[in-house]
């Protein structure tokens, strides 16, 4: 769950070419500090002192259950909602070329018991191996996903496997047999070597791709018992009695064309020549010099590791029947778990090795990304296209700090064309638009708060009485419909009903317009307010104040006539006792029904649909009708069991009549179910 340090609106972070973002993990014996203030941070860029523009702090907290978070629907959403700063993205990669059988049967429970610890309602998390793409990872909010996988594939771990699952290393092993004395060794080797370049290759992919995602930090999980980093050897690519000088591929003619090709003319062994050109390649691979380039890219991208060594406390790297002699298997275990060790401290990360206890390493690690603090400034370095480095400091002693190491800076003409397409906004549909503002709207519905205020603005019939007008004045005015704004304030548990709610309404000027005060006699109040005279479409803010729960404060608007801003929603339900009652709580159990109404100046026949979060429409059918109150209020209102719906964000539409332009006006309501 995540929480903001302040009460107030969160600050939004700019997007300007010469803002930067960073966000640090300060701690104190191991353990997240929480009481941090903006004056208490120093950020320095190359060595030049900044000045902290926005602070803010953030503390996550496990989402609850699974059924209960929202998962993305699409590759393009999950993206995202990765690049919201307030939200951590994990990634697990399964090294599943440098994991044992036993060590991925023991990882698995404490990996995803962690985890599900871990993700917070906005966090997202994916999984990688070797074989794939950066480009073929998907987020999820959801630790079941990678359960599903590591139950799917319960001993996903191929290191030291007798028959190889992947036909190029059987290749190799019928290339080079094992009882042919001139080639002893050889299969086993480039297999290693081609295991631990795809590999790093793989985890430099995924850096490369975590970098495009979003600038704020991302969290590595490198389940793996480590690499040897092998570099170049001239023995392997030695000549061999059966195949001879090792060559790279042949240059050739094509028959056809007379172009230049690499390509094999059909009268040579494939596999065999294919297996020496793979041998003269692996034996030059510098593996410790890609493992470097990647430790600086993961600086650059801001991509922390989190390496695990599944096998725990360590006593021999190799199986028995490998026969390897004592001195050679402890340098091959020590260049492991060096290499695990060295990823995690050259990235700001933690190393869980050398212990049988992987559960509380993992635990460690998870409450090392609970707390952390978003700060952004603008930057007084050049915009050269170079990197810049970044120093976080605390004022305060015996804290470690953790940040983003630096950035690369935009060029003087990245900046320009960045800034001319920010002002030409991609054209986006005006119903895609109202429909993601809507859901928007639910994502305050994290966590329970003792007071929670909800606004629907719009227009009614026009009463003479409620407004301070001559009849002179009334006969001249042309507009039938006054503003209007239906306030709900709902009440959490810990603390007894108010006795009195008052509730405000304040223009953009300052000015109060309209002031209602209305009994607390239960944990939800609706207070109907019209203003004390006519006041124009546009923002204004109410204020709700109740003895025991504080203030609460909301942004509105109020659209031009005759236009709705918004719903009021009503909950009935075993909760409830089986009556109606307003919420501003806009999460609802599939035991309960729902009820909006819509404010209108008129009684045009209205439509109602159900559509899901994408926009698409569901086949349950609503009915909608027009209804007046006695207070001369008129309501577009229709309800809807909610039994037959899975937990998920839902909208309402409601549509009729006409509105500005001689449009229809069309109202989306959007709604949480929750198990």
């Amino acid at each position: 769950m995540v929480e903001s340090s302040s009460q107030q609106q969160q600050p939004t972070f700019r997007t300007e070419a010469n803002y930067v973002r960073v966000d640090v993990y300060p701690s104190k014996d191991g353990a997240p500090l929480l009481d941090l203030s903006q004056n208490d941070f120093e950020v320095l860029e190359s060595g030049v002192p900044q000045k902290i523009e926005q602070f803010e702090h953030v503390v996550i907290r496990a989402a609850g259950p699974q059924d209960t978070r929202i998962e993305p629907n699409t590759v393009a959403e999950s993206r995202s909602m990765a690049e919201n700063a307030r939200a951590r993205v994990f990634v697990v990669f399964l090294d599943n070329y440098h994991v044992g059988v036993a060590g991925s049967h023991n990882i698995r429970r404490p990996l995803v018991e962690s985890l599900d610890r871990a993700i917070g309602p906005e966090d997202l998390v994916a999984v990688m191996t070797p074989e794939m793409s950066a480009k073929d990872i998907t987020f999820a909010r959801k630790t079941t996903t990678i359960e599903g996988f590591l139950t799917r594939y319960w001993y996903w771990g191929d290191r030291d496997t007798l028959i190889p699952p992947d036909p190029t290393d059987r290749q190799y092993q019928d290339c080079y047999p094992e009882n042919v004395p001139d080639e002893k060794g050889i299969a086993a080797e480039m297999i290693r070597r081609r295991h631990e370049k795809r590999t790093i290759d793989a985890l430099h992919d995924l850096v490369v791709g975590l970098a495009g995602v979003r600038e704020e930090r991302k969290a590595i999980f490198a389940i793996s018992d480590g690499w040897l980093l092998y570099r170049p050897n001239s023995d392997l690519a030695r000549p061999l009695k059966r195949h001879g000088v090792p060559t790279g591929p042949t240059i050739g003619v094509e028959p056809q064309g007379g172009k230049l090709t690499t390509k094999q003319p059909s009268n040579v062994y494939a596999p065999n020549n294919q297996c020496e050109v793979d041998r003269v390649n692996l034996a030059q691979i510098d593996d410790e010099r890609d493992f470097r380039e990647l430790l600086d890219q993961a600086n650059r991208a801001n991509a922390s590791f989190y390496p695990v060594d599944p096998r725990g406390l360590v006593v021999f790297d190799t199986p028995i029947n490998a026969a390897a002699p004592l001195d050679v298997d402890a340098r091959m275990l020590r260049a492991r778990l060096d290499s695990l060790r060295t990823l995690a401290d050259a990235t700001d990360g933690l190393a869980i090795v050398n212990s049988n206890d992987v559960a509380r390493g993992l635990r460690r690690a998870v409450d090392d990304l609970s707390s952390y603090y978003l700060l952004g400034y603008y930057s007084s370095g050049r915009l050269d296209g170079r990197f810049h480095s970044i120093t976080v400091r605390v004022q305060r002693p015996g804290v470690q700090v953790r940040a983003r190491r630096g950035y690369l800076a935009a060029t003087p003409g990245a900046a320009t064309a960045a800034a001319r397409a920010a002002a030409v906004p991609a054209p986006a549909g005006a119903e895609t638009l109202a429909l993601q503002t809507a859901l928007a709207s639910l994502a305050e519905f994290q966590r329970d708060v003792p007071l929670r205020v909800h606004v629907a603005t719009g227009w009614r019939p026009f009463d003479s009485l409620s407004l301070n007008r001559s009849n002179s004045e009334l006969a001249q005015d042309k507009v039938s419909a006054q503003p209007a704004f239906w306030v709900v304030a709902e009440f959490g548990s810990a603390a007894p009903v108010p006795r009195e709610v008052d509730a405000t309404v304040v223009s953009a000027t300052g000015a109060t317009v309209g002031r209602a005060t209305a009994p607390g006699h239960a944990r939800s109040v609706l207070i109907p307010m019209s203003p004390s005279e006519r006041v124009p479409a546009g923002e204004y803010t109410v204020r709700v104040r109740a003895e025991g729960f504080g203030a609460g404060t909301l942004t509105v608007t109020l659209p031009a006539a005759p236009e709705a801003g918004g719903a009021v929603f009503f909950r009935r339900g075993p909760t409830t006792a089986n009556k109606e009652v307003p919420v501003a709580d806009l999460r609802f159990r599939r035991s309960e029904r729902i009820r909006i109404d819509v404010p209108t100046p008129d009684a045009t026949t209205v439509a109602a649909r159900l559509l899901d979060r994408t926009g698409k429409p569901l086949s349950i059918p609503l009915t909608a009708t027009v209804r007046a109150d006695t207070d001369g209020s008129r309501w577009q209102t229709t309800e809807l069991a909610l039994a037959p719906l899975a937990p998920g964000d839902y909208v309402i539409e409601l549509a009729g009549g006409a509105g500005q332009a001689g449009r229809e006006v069309r109202t989306l309501a959007a709604f949480r179910v929750v198990p």
